[in-house]
């Protein structure tokens, strides 16, 4: 039975508005888009890292909780789960972001999961890029390609985290050589691509690789990149300040049809424009609910007001 792959950071995420905590929420994009897809019936197993705390716990049993495999998600014992300060204004519009965990000298010693053909292998972020944890990564994913699955790549990561990005370059272009599918924000694009639009980025940068590179505009609307192609649709509702949800949602959309439309490696390249049409459509649809609505999917711890 095809199955779902996903590596990336699990990390716990608290906001606060006026100075005070009002929720928690499993962050990172990946660990996310897992969740809700294991949710919705699809198997699922989570690459990742977590310590043996009690912040550990409660991301893990949040996995859990949506039916994801957890037995490749490493349990270190040095160190502290990753946590995510975000401070917004009333407008839940983020102002500021600080980041606290500590690991063990040792990192991602983790249990690699089966892969067979026609698998969907989900990965990005910070995992993709930065030393030590993406030299296992990086391996892994070779795996995959290797045992001919579908490699989905995230290349975005979090808005405003202060490194160079020209030492980090050489393992995005690795990593976009693999993919068969990019996943990408136009911040994404910005941040990684500086002074490029998402066309200009894609064309100067993407486009060599040949894979399908599903840009979201900032208001939500989708275009699907590849060589000359596009494929575009509006956006399927208001924007929204639930971002990190929206995105998660739509990767899990887009995985969650290339699997009811029985797309396989083989059969990927030849897909035409209107089951991309379908296949973007859903995604939206999908992201759009789940900000929207009250969906069975939910990430939230609600913390009361002091």
């Amino acid at each position: 039975m095809r199955k779902i792959i996903a590596i990336g950071e699990s990390v716990l995420d608290t906001v606060f508005r006026a100075g005070q905590p009002v929720r928690a929420m499993v962050g990172g994009r990946i660990a996310c888009a897992t969740a809700l897809l294991g949710s919705r019936g699809l198997p699922c197993s989570m690459v990742s890292e977590c310590c043996t705390d009690s912040v550990g716990d409660l991301v893990v049993d949040f996995l859990k909780r949506n039916h994801v495999d957890v037995r490749s998600v490493d349990r270190f014992t040095d160190g502290a789960t990753a946590l995510s300060a975000i401070f917004q204004d009333d407008d839940c519009a983020t102002q500021r972001i600080v980041n606290y965990g500590r690991y063990p000298k040792e990192r991602f010693d983790v249990v690699w999961p089966r892969i067979d053909e026609d698998d969907v292998l989900i990965f990005g972020s910070l995992y993709a890029i930065d030393l030590p944890q993406r030299e296992r990564l990086f391996e892994l994913v070779k795996h995959a390609v290797e045992r001919k699955a579908i490699i989905v790549y995230l290349p975005g990561f979090q808005h405003g985290i202060n490194f160079r990005i020209t030492k980090v370059m050489p393992a995005i272009l690795e990593n976009l050589e693999l993919a068969h599918v990019v996943i990408a924000h136009d911040r994404d694009l910005t941040d990684i691509f500086s002074g490029e639009t998402g066309e200009e980025a894609f064309h100067n940068h993407i486009e060599y690789y040949g894979g399908n590179c599903l840009h979201i505009h900032p208001d939500l609307a989708v275009t699907r990149m590849i060589q000359e192609h596009r494929t575009h649709l509006p956006a399927a509702g208001e924007p929204t300040p639930h971002m990190l949800l929206w995105q998660a949602a739509f990767v899990a959309g887009v995985v969650e049809q290339l699997f009811a439309s029985e797309v396989t490696y083989q059969s990927l390249p030849d897909m035409d424009d209107d089951a991309w049409r379908d296949i973007l459509r859903n995604a939206q649809q999908l992201a759009h609910q789940c900000v929207t609505q009250n969906p069975t999917f939910n990430n939230t711890l609600t913390l009361p007001r002091q």
